[in-house]
């Protein structure tokens, strides 16, 4: 899940970085400075949705939680009641593991390359962090009376209230700019012996106006970032472009203050320093007033032609700046709809009570659903579980049947099939089997026949006229229901028994009730139990436990759908266990 929204997002950022590439390219002259360098935040908005819970953009259902929340506080009797297990001896859920060593282990390699990569980048960044450390405890403070007095000016003059620390220290050799809670501005130790009080009034005015643009905090947030996409040489490019861009916004902000025969004598006091240092001392967490000779060199372009920004540029500049907003919104939009649309699915019922049933579900994470025909409402326990999409395993059995029924490979009277002569290894499975034995004992065997007598096309068009979950059957005929391609959630799982159990979608009566009997489990106290449990086995461990079916009594129907998973013992025989534990407590059977 998380690797499909990583990949979705690498879509959107790529994008996003791309036009805003063109934007700047093409409205280069229409954009201002620090419109220029604001283009940038939309490539934070379009990083940061993959690292927001997806619940967040389900809009749908923000009203319902609330209303879910004040019922869940009705359940609590029910919930405190320790499980009591029946003893469930009408469940035959045999199932054959499957592997998925590539599938299961592909996304686990790709996560644990990130975490190792963001790791090393932690790594540099906590060093460019004690570099600052040692800067601070080592700089000096500044005390000069005369440097103190320009100084203070300076920040009147840029309106900045706030106490800042100005000092000097032998291991800078650029200004620079640092710290959110207590900032700091560091000249080079001895500056005042070769630079003039004009060239430290530009230095000043510079590092400030950092300061009040909040490139500080900026420059925090893109290292964070970075440290999560180390991996996309896109973002690093972004990120390197974003700082030129922010020094060029920053040294307009001061050529605004300063009269136009001043410009050059600023450009002048930019290339000193780099004259100084032929190598540039990146650090990463602060603000430098030089940089590589590219960079400068964009900048001094910039200063030798700067020209008052009129009110024309700025209302242009909102405009590209508003457009190109729209256009990024739109992209992160589509793209968590891509990357969610399909793993799970949109539920939203005001008739819906939530409840805790934390007890029954020790050891596994799981969800329940029941809906109550009669009353028309919804018990739900584990909202996230109960619409995540999942493989349906041998519950999808239910339906195979009624589609063979429908496409006449199989009849009530004639649903026979041959044994295949493979031996598995549960003698039930080893002898010709008709539908009732093959329900009874989940014969795979027989079900794939039958998967395999349908045409694909009919088999696809069925999924879609029920709206079977994702209806995704690209991992093959007779393996996409098991671990594989097509997935359903439990309340999805509720919604189509119902509509099967009513016939909504029209088939032939006869063939809903041999599918009916061919499910029928048990009986007692006046109730029937009919349901299909289903197991998912990966790597020879029980991962993934269904029971999904109906109760039907004087007082009403009752659909459900129980869904457990685990890293081993998640089965069948589990799910219904559980299952007949919270129908009991309930009353129900």
């Amino acid at each position: 899940m998380f690797v499909n929204y990583m990949v979705i997002s690498l879509i959107v950022s790529s994008c996003t970085i791309a036009l805003i590439f063109l934007i700047r390219k093409v409205f280069r002259t229409q954009l201002s400075a620090r419109w220029q360098y604001n283009l940038w935040f939309l490539l934070l908005v379009a990083l940061t949705p993959v690292f927001i819970p997806n619940y967040f953009f389900d809009f749908g259902n923000l009203f319902v939680s609330d209303m879910n929340q004040r019922n869940a506080a009705g359940s609590s009797t029910l919930a405190a009641q320790a499980p009591v297990f029946e003893n469930v001896n009408w469940v035959q859920d045999l199932t054959l593991s499957v592997n998925s060593h590539t599938t299961d282990s592909f996304p686990t390699i790709l996560v644990s390359i990130w975490v190792v990569g963001m790791i090393v980048c932690a790594s540099i960044t906590l060093s460019a962090w004690l570099k600052i450390r040692q800067i601070k405890r080592t700089a000096s403070v500044i005390t000069n009376q005369e440097i103190i007095d320009l100084f203070e000016q300076c920040k009147k003059d840029v309106k900045i209230n706030r106490n800042i620390v100005l000092a000097e220290s032998k291991q800078v050799k650029s200004p620079m700019t640092f710290g959110v809670f207590t900032t700091y501005v560091i000249l080079p130790s001895h500056f005042d012996e070769w630079l003039s009080i004009n060239e430290m009034k530009y230095i000043f005015l510079h590092e400030l106006m950092h300061k009040k643009n909040n490139d500080i905090v900026m420059n925090y947030v893109t290292v964070v970032y970075q440290l999560l996409y180390w991996f996309h040489p896109l973002v690093w490019l972004a990120f390197r472009e974003m700082r030129v861009d922010r020094e060029i916004a920053c040294d307009v902000a001061v050529l605004n203050f300063l009269d136009k025969r001043n410009y050059v004598e600023y450009g002048h006091t930019i290339i000193k320093f780099l004259d100084k240092e032929s190598r540039t001392g990146n650090v990463v967490l602060a603000n430098q007033l030089n940089g590589c000779k590219k960079a400068v060199k964009k900048r001094i372009e910039k200063i030798a032609s700067h020209k008052a920004e009129s009110k024309l540029l700025q209302l242009k500049s909102t405009f590209i700046f508003s457009m190109m907003g729209v256009l990024v919104a739109s992209q992160v939009l589509v793209g968590s709809a891509l990357a969610d649309d399909r793993s799970r699915y949109h539920f939203q019922d005001d008739r819906t009570i939530y409840e805790d049933l934390d007890n029954y579900f020790r050891g596994y994470e799981g969800s329940f659903v029941l809906y109550d025909w009669k009353a028309d409402q919804y018990r739900i326990y584990n909202k996230a579980g109960s619409t995540q999409r999942i493989s349906p395993n041998s519950t999808y059995k239910i339906f195979l049947t009624l589609f063979g029924l429908e496409t006449d490979v199989i009849s009530r009277e004639g649903s026979l099939l041959k044994w295949d002569g493979i031996r598995y290894p549960y003698e039930q499975w080893n002898h010709d089997q008709d539908l009732f034995t093959a329900m009874r004992y989940s014969t795979n065997w027989y079900f794939k026949e039958l998967d395999k007598s349908i045409s694909p096309d009919t088999l696809q068009a069925f999924l879609e006229q029920l709206n079977y979950g994702n209806y995704n059957t690209s991992g093959g005929i007779g393996e996409y229901w098991i671990e594989s391609s097509l997935k359903i959630s439990p309340v999805e799982q509720v919604q189509l028994l119902k509509a099967f159990y009513t016939n909504q979608f029209g088939f032939q009566e006869n063939n809903i009730q041999t599918v009916k009997d061919s499910i029928r489990l048990s009986e007692k106290a006046g109730s029937i139990l009919s349901g299909k449990t289903g197991t998912g086995a990966v790597n020879q461990k029980d991962v993934n436990g269904w029971f999904v079916g109906y109760v039907e009594n004087k007082e009403g129907t009752y659909f459900f759908a129980t869904n457990i998973q685990s890293e081993d013992d998640a089965n069948g025989p589990a799910a219904a266990e559980i299952t007949l534990s919270i129908l009991k407590a309930k009353g129900l059977y």
